[in-house]
């Protein structure tokens, strides 16, 4: 019977092995953190031009930000990881960029296509008169874009954006496939090591949970706020 517990996934001495270790989580965890900061960082930023390039009358940004859009959104994140890690390299060695840079570049690029499109979304749901208002006053496009647009349609963008933050988080994750030292990583590096693979795929799980729960629970705050906004 003690072989047995002893065995056990659950076993006290698994979970007493993790707390010996913890600041190596800690440090995965704040690894993480960076991770995703500056993916949001990169990603908001080609969100927001790449949307307002798919919003203007002149059909060559459109078609610039759809073939964007669409080659992101249609291939898979681990594809574009393993092509800059081990694909660019191979082309010349000045392409050898540190992990950290790729996974934000990575990550960045593609949650950049689905923010566009919430962008676009949102844009798209500004009266026009705001437009043709914004151009009788002598403002250009983008200054349109900046000061009296964008402004409106943010209300409007929120909750999509902030879900979109959600699964930029969890999609960090897939740095642990160039060996990027995040949560995934670590607790797969670790339970490797010892075979305790429930207490640390429980704790990434765990810390995954409290940065993107209240994060989910805002983007459902702010939804309900629209919806009682547009209905008084």
């Amino acid at each position: 019977m003690l072989i047995i517990l002893n065995a056990s996934p659950f076993a006290l001495f698994r979970w007493e092995a993790l707390l010996k270790d913890w600041k190596l989580f800690g440090d995965a965890f704040l690894y993480t953190i960076l991770l995703a900061v500056g993916s949001l960082i990169v990603a908001m930023i080609l969100g927001i031009i790449f949307g307002s390039l798919s919003s203007m009358h002149n059909k060559l940004p459109k078609i610039i930000s759809r073939i964007y859009v669409e080659f992101f959104q249609n291939t898979p994140l681990l594809i574009q990881f393993i092509v800059v890690y081990y694909g660019f390299p191979l082309i010349s060695p000045a392409l050898t960029f540190p992990t950290t840079f790729i996974a934000i570049l990575c990550v960045g690029l593609y949650h950049g296509a689905y923010i566009s499109e919430v962008v676009r979304s949102g844009i798209g749901a500004v009266p026009k008169g705001q437009f043709e208002a914004a151009y009788s006053q002598g403002f250009s496009y983008g200054e349109t874009m900046r000061y009296v647009v964008l402004p409106q349609a943010w209300r409007i963008m929120l909750p999509p954006l902030t879900n979109q933050v959600v699964n930029l988080i969890k999609n960090t994750s897939t740095v642990a496939i160039i060996s990027g030292a995040d949560v995934m990583f670590t607790a797969n590096s670790w339970s490797s090591i010892n075979l305790n693979y429930i207490p640390a795929f429980a704790l990434a799980g765990f810390l995954y949970f409290i940065l993107c729960f209240p994060l989910a629970k805002l983007a459902r705050r702010l939804e309900e706020n629209n919806k009682k906004a547009y209905t008084r």
